[in-house]
């Protein structure tokens, strides 16, 4: 391993800080470009230099076809041609035909709009056209139940809503009735809308129409003005893993400082780059990380999880995936996408000879050796892992991992197997910004040092028995503090919801993200607890969910796992999703052949499994009271759309317990359980 340098420091010299990176030691960064202070300045900026290049770009549906599996169900698939591209200028007069179209339809500047669309280039439109006009944009994920959009849209008070066709003739039919305020459906797509299906108070364009109207020249000559830097940009409403999602506040200032520091961890960010976008837009990690992309001229692909690789569950047989057609250059991933990416890979190598595993055994090893050095093997890179890389298209050069925490497992093989990954840590509540590591730290379990626009204190949790004295590197709760951090919660009427956003006396806003971090002696930040994932069992002892999951989910038989405890009980139990082949190939060997449902249920199954979580544990280096005693299988694959997870595939575990009620009560022997300590 390199010799560490000193990335960030304590200004206090203390050991709980602050620290800052060494660059904006002696003052934190608000802006990437001098002058550029708000969104719709950013994107102007980036108009006037990368006019004609290509900006957006999306792919065309040739057909849908139904598809027949093995097991008989029938999937619906798609043929996609190539990608057709909108340049910066085409991107910029449609954002100001939009917006436009949006205040002749009587959108009012400081007056929010809402959006609740799936991940594409009208979604990116739309912000931008919001962002210019000063509509304070309110986000909510495409996959939030439909209580949770309609509190949303109820909270937030829009009049105008732009949505998909497909989002429209779902989620959203059953909700705009319960929906008050509600004046305009704006809908992206070229799929026909029934009018009389929806609310007759409602009126509904298409986004063609709109931006129709506002070229018209009695609505696009009329003057507005442009934002200021204090205004509100976006209210994001978080995917509430902990109960009601929350609409974070963030102005114009935030955003801009946030990105400002993202952008300065990315090395040679510019306009040979290509970007996929697939996660939810409606989330900071993506949100974020498009603007920065477009801000430095880079094309945008917009892609989604179904279609994204040529293995993909939308992707007809033989077809290619959009990383193929697009070969992007940089990806931004949450660790569920680069946990399945080592699976697949994984599973591809069980399945070759033993001579060619052997040889990309060494070869991996090798090159392991070489990375961990600071170095690269292209010999390595040719024989072995050329073909690994073109499941992404084969031109990645850098991945971004954030929204969850990443195994050093997983960072590895990433690491060796395709191209450097950095690894984020940041929330909505700051912006995303936070750490990211640098490109050359090939180090594990690491987030880096604190961006040059933020700032880190460690605040001492006693209970938790975590402080800044602790040996051999301080410890505590993770304080964020600088310009990128947000400005509360959206009309918060949650008792102590907003106390963990303040202002110190030099007149900083801080925030206390509940997470527990390590500051490495070089001032990079390792995350080692989350306050609300401890438990105290029953004896006393204090249980780490999160670190128990962490280590059992490196098995390639367990593709999700929620840890359980009850404070009444002296024993944790688990859910698990189980790898469909890795479990089918294991009930063979146990001479138990059931249909898939059937397998998840046989008891049989369920101590096979929890044969191999006790093996992983004791690898793992496991106490014994960390290691779960019963466990239930679930047939079940935990997405988004089960609403058991959130769009970035952290577990909710209140939803999660109250769908495994009857299997808790069963697992603790019907005994009466106490959930208070469980549910966070």
């Amino acid at each position: 391993m390199l010799p560490q340098c000193e990335r960030a420091r304590s200004l206090s010299g203390r050991p709980e800080g602050p620290y800052r990176a060494v660059e904006s030691a002696d003052a934190l960064v608000t802006q990437d470009f001098e002058g550029v202070d708000t969104l719709d300045k950013l994107f102007v900026h980036a108009v006037k230099r990368f006019s004609q290049a290509s900006c957006l770009g999306t792919r065309e549906v040739l057909s849908e076809e139904e598809e027949k599996q093995p097991n008989g169900k029938i999937f619906k698939k798609l043929v996609l041609g190539d990608y057709s591209w909108m340049t910066y200028e085409e991107v910029s007069l449609a954002v100001e035909s939009f917006g436009s179209g949006l205040a002749a339809l009587g959108q009012q500047p400081h007056n929010t709009i809402a959006i609740f669309c799936e991940t594409r280039a009208e979604w990116m439109i739309t912000a931008q056209a919001c962002f210019r006009r000063n509509f304070p944009l309110v986000t909510m994920y495409a996959t939030l139940g439909e209580d949770a959009v309609a509190y949303g849209l109820n909270q937030c008070g829009a009049t105008h809503l732009i949505t998909s066709t497909e989002l429209l003739r779902t989620k959203l039919k059953n909700v705009l009735s319960a929906v008050s305020g509600l004046q305009h459906i704006i809908y992206a797509g070229s799929d026909e809308v029934c009018h009389a299906d929806y609310p007759q108070s409602l009126a509904m364009h298409s986004m063609q129409e709109v931006m129709e109207l506002g070229t018209k020249p009695e609505n696009l000559s009329k003057e507005y003005k442009r934002p200021t830097t204090s205004d509100l940009a976006v209210v994001m409403y978080t995917s509430g893993s902990t109960g009601k999602p929350k609409g974070v506040k963030m102005q114009h200032s935030n955003l801009i400082a946030g990105m400002a520091g993202q952008c300065e961890r990315i090395p040679g960010l510019g306009s040979q780059d290509t970007y996929i976008a697939y996660l939810p837009l409606a989330h900071v990690l993506e949100l974020t990380a498009e603007i920065s992309c477009v801000s430095y001229g880079c094309r945008l692909g917009y892609s989604s999880p179904h279609t994204l690789t040529d293995q993909s569950s939308k992707i007809k047989s033989g077809g290619k995936g959009d990383c193929s057609v697009l070969k992007p250059t940089l990806i931004a991933a949450v660790p569920e996408i680069m946990d399945r990416i080592c699976k697949n890979v994984n599973g591809k190598l069980r399945e070759m000879s033993v001579i060619q595993r052997t040889l990309f055994k060494v070869g991996y090893n090798y090159k392991l050796q070489k990375v961990s050095q600071g170095a690269d093997s292209p010999v390595c890179n040719m024989m072995f892992f050329k073909r690994v890389n073109l499941l992404l298209g084969g031109c990645v050069r850098l991945m971004l991992s954030g929204g969850a925490p990443l195994s050093a497992s997983t960072q590895r093989f990433m690491n060796v197997c395709f191209c450097p990954v950095a690894v984020g840590y940041g929330l909505t509540e700051t912006c995303g910004a936070g750490t990211i590591s640098e490109f050359s730290d090939y180090s594990t379990g690491r987030v880096g040092a604190p961006l040059i626009c933020s700032e880190i204190k460690l605040r001492d949790w006693p209970e938790g028995g975590y402080t800044s004295q602790d040996k051999p590197h301080p410890r505590g709760e993770i304080l964020i503090g600088g310009p990128n951090v947000a400005m509360g919660y959206y009309e918060s009427d949650g008792e102590g919801e907003n106390d963990n956003f303040w202002v110190d006396e030099a007149g900083q806003r801080w925030f206390c993200t509940g997470d527990v971090g390590e500051v490495h002696p070089d001032g990079c930040l390792q995350i080692v607890d989350r306050k609300k994932d401890l438990v105290k069992l029953q004896a006393g002892e204090y249980v780490s969910l999160g670190k128990v999951e962490a280590a059992l989910k490196s098995s390639p038989l367990i593709d999700n796992i929620c840890v359980y405890a009850s404070s009444d009980q002296n024993y944790l139990i688990s859910f698990v999703v189980p790898n469909q082949k890795q479990l089918t190939e294991l009930a063979k060997k146990n001479g138990v052949e059931e249909e898939w449902e059937e397998l998840c249920n046989h008891i049989k199954m369920e101590e096979e499994v929890l044969k191999v979580i006790k093996e992983i544990a004791v690898t793992s280096k496991l106490e014994r009271f960390e290691v779960p005693q019963k466990i239930c299988l679930s047939s079940e694959a935990w997405t988004p759309e089960t609403g058991l997870v959130t769009d970035a595939f952290k577990l909710k575990r209140k939803e999660l317990k109250n769908h495994y009620i009857k299997d808790i009560e069963r697992l603790y022997e019907g005994a009466q359980v106490v959930l208070s300590y469980s549910i966070h």
